[in-house]
């Protein structure tokens, strides 16, 4: 598996992250612009972040982001670039990321699974054993008020930076596209592509370093935007509405 190698930390402690997303049209200028103020992250500069999205029933996780809930969580399988023919298992994570206002908290565990798990007819069984979920749910401390079971499946390529001066962590996400795995909860489309990208800062306050504040990209307000909350809403709707692929907030015909 390309990529395969990247094994990032195992947990992190409360940081915030902001989020900006680009029109269809400025990911590449944007990615241009950040390279003057940023380093590529010298091991893995690139790859494709592909993730399982677990809820539960009534899509309690969905709910509360929608809504903007001040406490909410998420739980998702995540692996990283595309599959290997010759590879006979692959490394995964179970993480489990919970929000508190604008400030985040990740908790991850590795596991080696058969690489045949990840293919796309099987995502439905969730990737890893039903026991090993729930027992290290349970470890984490998560306790989801039902049985949570696999919903979508979102892939997106990622280019990893950090600010020259602070080393704070950028990302810049595009190519996002994702695959309804629980069938049974929606009638919409299967399957959905999203325009633009996305920049996301994380860092230990709310407060972007001088040289990021200076960027007119950046400079169209920012959002608590979602991967899974927007994709999942796609997927919900019936009708292919027109601007369904917007981010809910964002204004049209944004400055920068």
């Amino acid at each position: 598996m390309s990529n395969a190698a990247y094994l990032p930390e195992m947990s992190t402690g409360r940081r915030f992250e902001r989020k900006f997303y680009l029109l269809p049209g400025r990911v590449e200028l944007a990615y241009a612009v950040l390279r003057h103020v940023c380093r590529a992250d010298r091991d893995y500069p690139e790859g494709r972040v592909n993730s399982l999205y677990f809820d539960t029933q009534d899509l309690n996780s969905y709910s509360a982001s929608a809504s903007g809930d001040w406490e909410r969580y998420k739980v998702r399988v995540r692996w990283y670039g595309e599959a290997d023919e010759d590879s006979q298992t692959v490394p995964v994570f179970l993480e489990r990321k919970s929000k508190r206002g604008f400030s985040v908290a990740k908790q991850r565990r590795l596991f080696t699974v058969p690489a045949d798990r990840l293919r796309p007819d099987r995502l439905r069984e969730g990737i890893l054993d039903r026991h090993a979920l729930v027992d290290t749910l349970a470890e984490m401390g998560h306790h989801a008020d039902g049985p949570l079971q696999p919903i979508v499946a979102v892939s997106y390529r990622r280019r990893r930076l950090s600010e020259m001066l602070t080393g704070v962590r950028v990302s810049l996400d595009s190519e996002i596209r994702s695959a309804l795995v629980a069938r049974q909860i929606a009638s919409g489309q299967p399957e959905i592509r999203l325009p633009g990208g996305v920049v996301e800062v994380k860092g230990p306050t709310m407060d972007l370093p001088p040289t990021l504040q200076r960027i007119r990209l950046l400079d169209t307000g920012w959002s608590r935007f979602s991967k899974y909350c927007h994709c999942l809403g796609l997927h919900l709707s019936e009708t292919e509405a027109v601007g369904g692929p917007w981010p809910s907030g964002l204004l049209a015909g944004t400055r920068g």
